[in-house]
């Protein structure tokens, strides 16, 4: 009788790390999608650290951005010092900042600008009108 109690226990913390495990992965997936097609950027993740990144190794993280494969992965983790297998949630407070400051300045370089460019007469008309 004592057996029937704890497995039918224990089928039901099986079950419910299942569904966490799911929730997981589903969570991931949509914030993978939203990297790639860059509504969220992967410094806001790194330094927000959501709960469904907590445990995503770091490469996996950066490997979700367009362009960004194993090998520009390790370039930049080498040249910080973060083991490629890290997971975001054990990431020093140093460690959080840097990756996030060097993936800004990588994404704003990147990133087209918004602004139009100013035609040169319009721009001498205005500096000769103020």
């Amino acid at each position: 009788m004592g057996e029937s109690a704890t497995a039918s226990a224990g089928q039901e913390q099986h079950l419910r790390a299942l569904e966490y495990a799911n929730r997981v992965r589903l969570a991931r997936a949509r914030m993978k999608r939203k990297i790639a097609s860059g509504e969220l950027a992967v410094s806001e993740v790194v330094l927000s650290c959501p709960w469904q990144a907590y445990s995503m190794s770091i490469s996996d993280l950066l490997m979700s951005q367009k362009r960004w494969g194993r090998t520009r992965c390790r370039r930049l983790l080498l040249s910080l010092s973060i083991p490629e297998n890290k997971q975001v949630g054990t990431l020093t407070e140093r460690q959080r900042v840097a990756l996030a400051a060097v993936l800004s300045a990588k994404n704003g370089a990147t990133e087209p600008k918004a602004t139009a460019p100013v035609p040169l007469a319009a721009h001498d008309r205005a500096l000769t009108a103020a």
